[in-house]
């Protein structure tokens, strides 16, 4: 039975980063996550703000045309960084609330749908308009101001020093903090999504009072392509793939390429830290750094590689390159931290390590056993199917939006969530 919604229903997702405006993963996951829904015949506006890029960036990116039929609203102010810095530092959309407002409100929208608002918004763009109002947890920003959990810059934080901390990122105290406010405005949210049951459980030790659903990221479906015979390296290699940050711990693993026996590891990526890694790989002949490469290019590695090793130091909320690895068949050794160890017992195909000696077993292990290699291969792309694909996935994020909409009392707008769920 159809529902009496007699148009496709409207999302807006609100968000300050967006492609090509973006740097990390969160971008490119609300681009697939709005493509995805864009397929399944919804009305997709994507509003972000372009000029927290451009203050970053120094210069605007290339464009890029996905073709998914999302409609997109590039938030850009006279005032440039100043606009972001009014709303970093009120917790309010300024410049451009009244356009958020009409954004985020019926009947441009049904569903109001926010990701990182940090200078988009801030936590008061949650009270704006009269939507289903849906907000996804891409990192830490809900419960710390730098959003990693990455205390002074130097450490994993366990407990709040929240003012001394920002100080040594050498950013502006932001005092709403301190207010309530983002209890306050969060309870105008009628479903909180984080991306792992960790990044759950770490926003609730730090205090947030509302209860969260877990959505994982998940990837598309990859069109069919030539086989591409070449090898990609011309030795046996492990592989990281990641941006080149101290967070992200590719100076552990350096120490376990000394000599000159043994498989390469082969780095993808770059960053601020990538010649400070560069420097201490002098003298180890094993380890190749190949800069950043697109994403089309990387299938060879993944194809290649005898395991992805993934050693960050910091707390993620989840870990997209672990599953572009699954999607390719390609075991993961990664560090036990943060959603690592679910994702890992979830695929059954990797291992984990705490310190140097546990990533060397690891390696020499997977090196050295080809049936246990083969065997992990098979969980990785049978558990990607299950738990990471567009339709397992999105089923998830359809069920989460659509009780929501019911508990609200949108019952048509539920039935109508519910049959792009089952088609």
């Amino acid at each position: 039975m159809r529902s009496a919604l007699s148009r496709p229903p409207r999302i807006t997702m609100a968000t300050t980063f967006y492609p090509p405006y973006n740097f990390g993963g969160d971008g490119m996951g609300i681009q697939r996550l709005s493509a995805a829904l864009a397929r399944r015949g919804f009305d997709v506006t994507v509003v972000h703000d372009a000029d927290a890029y451009l203050t970053l960036a120094k210069a605007p990116p290339a464009p890029v045309d996905f073709g998914d039929g999302v409609k997109i609203v590039s938030l850009k102010s006279p005032l440039g960084a100043w606009s972001n810095l009014a709303t970093h530092q009120t917790g309010r959309p300024v410049t451009h609330a009244q356009e958020l407002r009409t954004l985020l409100s019926k009947p441009h929208t049904d569903i109001a749908w926010l990701h990182n608002v940090s200078l988009v918004g801030g936590p008061g763009l949650m009270r704006f308009g009269d939507a289903v109002k849906i907000y996804e947890a891409h990192e830490h920003w809900l419960v710390c101001p730098t959003h990693v959990l990455w205390r002074n810059n130097e450490e994993r934080c366990d407990a709040r020093a929240c003012l001394s901390c920002v100080l040594s990122y050498r950013r502006p105290p932001q005092v709403w903090r301190y207010t309530g406010m983002i209890e306050r405005c969060g309870r105008e949210i009628d479903a909180f999504i984080a991306k792992s049951a960790f990044s759950r459980d770490k926003h609730r030790e730090f205090g947030f009072p509302f209860d969260m659903q877990v959505v994982p990221y998940f990837l598309p479906d990859e069109p069919s392509a030539a086989v591409n015979p070449a090898p990609a390296h011309d030795k046996p290699f492990f592989l990281f793939v990641g941006r080149l940050e101290k967070i992200k711990g590719v100076q552990d693993v350096l120490p376990a390429f000394q000599g000159e026996d043994g498989p390469d590891f082969v780095v993808i990526g770059d960053g601020e830290y990538a010649a400070t890694l560069r420097a201490q790989a002098q003298g180890l002949p094993r380890v190749k750094f190949l800069g950043r490469k697109p994403p089309e290019a990387l299938s060879p590695y993944y194809r290649d590689a005898i395991a992805l090793i993934t050693p960050s130091l910091c707390y993620e909320t989840f870990g997209i390159v672990l599953i572009e690895a699954f999607r390719k068949g390609l075991p993961v050794i990664a560090r036990r931290l943060g959603p690592f160890p679910e994702i890992i017992e979830t695929s059954q195909a990797g291992l984990l390590f705490d310190d140097g000696a546990e990533l060397r077993a690891a390696m020499t292990t997977l090196s050295g056993d080809d049936a246990l290699r083969a065997r992990m291969r098979t969980q990785a792309l049978a558990n990607f199917q299950k738990h990471w694909s567009e339709a397992a996935v999105m089923r998830r994020y359809l069920d989460v939006v659509a009780s929501a909409a019911r508990k609200r009392g949108e019952t048509v707008l539920a039935d109508a969530l519910w049959e792009r769920e089952a088609a």
